[in-house]
């Protein structure tokens, strides 16, 4: 009985993506995935192909704005988040301005990637573009070719859809929990998982 018992208990933990990870989706970590960056975290896929993966964390804010990494910009009302591990010397941005800022790529309906940063300067010192426009990424997410689909086969993410009102007005401290609850009900009972469960 103890054999069957565990059994159910491990094919909790198994994830069955039903899509692709592409551009524009986001994945979701597994509760019991502890780790500085990745813990609890949403990222968005700006890239997926056969040179690799490359996304932003959504929800890891740095406590900063703009002002403290750009200084010819003097906002304070633009926040910046924690992109990822890879090149955290780096400032990215995702936006809703489409092709008003040149060499942007659009992610998905309404959502862009990337740009001409000098303009993006110029357009934040004139107060021409919100925070509701523009999010920054200090580092990004970036995984080899085949990785991702190494870490998605040890059920390591969940893949979901996010429109881009949630991309860009994210609740950054109930962002995972919320994306969790519009997935399949079979990952509800993430949401009981604590933290640390070694605090338990």
């Amino acid at each position: 009985m103890a054999g069957k018992a565990s059994m159910k208990i491990s094919e909790l933990f198994i994830i069955r993506n039903r899509i692709k990870p592409q551009a524009g989706r986001i994945i979701i970590s597994e509760p019991l995935l502890h780790d500085g960056f990745f813990g609890r975290s949403v990222v968005l896929l700006t890239e997926n192909n056969d040179n690799g993966s490359l996304g932003f964390i959504l929800n890891k804010p740095t406590g900063l704005a703009i002002n403290s990494f750009v200084s010819e910009c003097s906002s304070e009302d633009f926040h910046v988040y924690v992109g990822g591990p890879v090149a955290t010397n780096t400032l990215h941005f995702i936006h809703t301005l489409g092709n008003k800022i040149p060499r942007t790529r659009q992610i998905k309906d309404n959502l862009y990637w990337g740009g001409d940063f000098e303009l993006v300067k110029r357009l934040i010192n004139s107060d021409t573009i919100k925070p509701r426009d523009i999010r920054f990424f200090v580092g990004y997410s970036g995984w080899s070719p085949g990785q991702l689909d190494g870490e998605l086969k040890r059920n390591s993410w969940l893949i979901s859809e996010i429109n881009t009102d949630q991309i860009m007005f994210p609740d950054d401290e109930n962002l995972w929990k919320h994306s969790v609850m519009q997935t399949n009900e079979r990952y509800k009972f993430w949401l009981n998982i604590p933290v640390n469960p070694n605090l338990n």
